[in-house]
């Protein structure tokens, strides 16, 4: 299985966030291939502003593994991670991280190195599939 197969199941998850009303950005974690945590944006929904999808993803891997760290995990999300979901995925030490769409103005790249020194990024997996979502969504929220 490849990044783009998993980019379109984290994608997936962006569309029922899109459905719901809530910014659609979606994310999932994989582990020897397998799916081990699912996530959409729901901060609206749960009222909480720390419920992105990431943050939801990675909180279900490490249930799914009992387990705080995820170091052979991948977590792939449509959308370059903030600051604080990058600051949750150097604590969980991820393996990889992979996203879609570039974020220059709430990406955590623009603020140096967040993740764990041996976390790999990946960017640009179905990138404008990724950004047509969102920029489709504030166009939309603009009108």
């Amino acid at each position: 299985m490849t990044d783009d197969f998993f980019m379109a199941l984290a994608l997936a998850e962006a569309h029922k966030a899109l459905t719901a009303g809530e910014i659609p950005i979606g994310a999932v974690v994989v582990a020897a291939g397998e799916v081990i945590g699912r996530g959409h944006n729901q901060t609206e929904r749960l009222r909480d502003v720390t419920a992105h999808a990431e943050m939801l993803a990675l909180t279900a891997a490490a249930n799914h593994l009992g387990n705080k760290y995820l170091n052979g995990c991948t977590l792939y999300v449509t959308v370059e991670p903030c600051v604080m979901c990058a600051g949750a995925a150097h604590w969980a030490q991820l393996g990889a991280v992979v996203f879609g769409a570039d974020e220059p103005k709430t990406g955590y790249r623009r603020h140096g190195p967040l993740l764990h020194p041996r976390t790999v990024v990946r960017g640009g997996i179905r990138a404008e599939e990724c950004a047509a979502l969102l920029r489709n969504f504030f166009n939309f929220k603009r009108k």
